[in-house]
């Protein structure tokens, strides 16, 4: 695709900060590493390698942890269950099951110790080239469909350079769970849905709210963010915030600009989200969708008369 092309020359690697322990999904997670819980019957890892590739990716970087192989595992070939299915004439399996290891190349780097998603981030810069002038990442806990807004994303640092971010908007209620940011619109940019970033608030009172516009799990990221993460100071329990390293960039002059993503956004990384993102994803799905929407109207409707 022609757009895709475009998004390739602003960045090859996809970062996914992986490494998590998953403990609102115990006991779960406790075996089975959060990112490999099926989203109806595809892993959010993969819906984020699948989002990822589809922009124009041909990396994918997982920042894991020590012991939790099993997330990179699921992008490796198994020749005996391939050979299996196929030998069974189970194609359409055969198909889903070869789909990951082909989407992307997939390397890891190990966060030994959780210091927060800035010091995640900072652990991609050994593995990237010295021509990678920028590189994306993508929350697994945030699943954004449709696919499509890192290729915007890409477009915007085209045109303006620097830091480019993604933003959802958010019920005025619900403002005080999100990073919220801080706008201005710009002149000589026709889309609303982009504006420059002047700076963060942390889930603030909606008295204090600079915006209704929350962080949404999606960065386009300049290499100079690396300098800022090594010159800023650590927060709460030793963590390195991804946000404070932007808010310097911020301070000294650099670029950054929002996207305000206008489709859905499900939070995987706790249960009553994921929950909703299985629903959400099955009601889309011939093969689920008819079928669940009846057993719905049904069960909602017992409910009702309960």
């Amino acid at each position: 695709m022609e757009g895709n092309a475009g998004v390739h020359k602003a960045f090859r690697t996809a970062v996914v900060p992986a490494a998590g322990m998953g403990t609102r999904f115990l006991p779960a997670t406790k075996t089975v590493p959060k990112e490999l819980l099926p989203v109806v019957d595809t892993p959010g890892i993969e819906l984020v390698a699948c989002e990822a590739a589809d922009s124009g990716a041909s990396r994918l970087l997982i920042v894991t942890a020590p012991g939790k192989d099993g997330v990179v595992a699921h992008f490796v070939d198994d020749l005996v269950l391939e050979n299996h299915l196929e030998a069974k004439g189970k194609h359409r399996l055969l198909e889903k099951v070869r789909r990951a290891p082909n989407l992307l190349e997939v390397e890891s780097v190990i966060q030994d110790r959780p210091l927060g998603l800035g010091h995640a981030v900072g652990c991609a810069e050994q593995s990237l080239t010295d021509d990678e002038d920028a590189f994306a990442v993508l929350l697994p806990d945030d699943l954004v469909q449709p696919s499509g807004i890192l290729e915007t994303m890409a477009s915007v640092r085209a045109q303006h350079g620097g830091t480019v971010l993604c933003a959802i908007d958010v019920p005025k209620g619900q403002v005080s769970s999100y990073g919220i940011f801080h706008v201005e619109e710009v002149a000589g940019i026709a889309d609303p849905d982009v504006m420059k970033v002047l700076g963060m608030v942390e889930k603030p009172q909606l008295a204090d709210a600079p915006s209704t516009l929350a962080a949404a799990g999606r960065y386009l990221l300049d290499r100079q963010i690396f300098d800022a993460l090594r010159r800023i100071k650590p927060g709460a329990g030793g963590e390195l915030q991804l946000t404070d390293a932007i808010a310097l960039m911020i301070e000294e002059g650099h670029p950054v600009h929002v996207v305000v993503h206008r489709g859905t956004r499900h939070d995987l990384g706790n249960p009553g989200g994921y929950l909703r993102a299985a629903v959400d994803t099955a009601l889309n799905s011939d093969e689920y969708g008819p079928d669940l929407r009846k057993w719905l109207s049904e069960r909602l409707e017992m409910n009702n008369k309960g």
